[in-house]
């Protein structure tokens, strides 16, 4: 079993989910590169319109959930909550 941690950031579109990867390995040292991956809702066909998620690995529980929602408001998204 892992206990690995991990925060999935959502995220309003592709582009503000991909300046976000940028920015967060300056802002938090995150080593590796988080993973991107589109959340359509139901029924949506336009990729231009889904949600965005931002996974990020903690294999050592040092993130701060509070600081990882703070950053994700900056661009209009959320930390989600398990």
């Amino acid at each position: 079993m892992s206990d690995v941690q991990r925060h999935v950031l959502v995220l309003p579109d592709r582009d503000a989910a991909e300046e976000a990867a940028g920015e967060l390995a300056d802002r938090f040292g995150v080593g590796e590169e988080p993973q991107l991956v589109r959340d359509a809702l139901a029924g949506e066909d336009d990729a231009e319109d889904a949600q965005w998620l931002l996974v990020v690995e903690d294999p050592d529980g040092r993130l701060d959930p509070a600081a990882l929602d703070g950053f994700a408001s900056e661009y209009e998204g959320w930390l989600e909550v398990p």
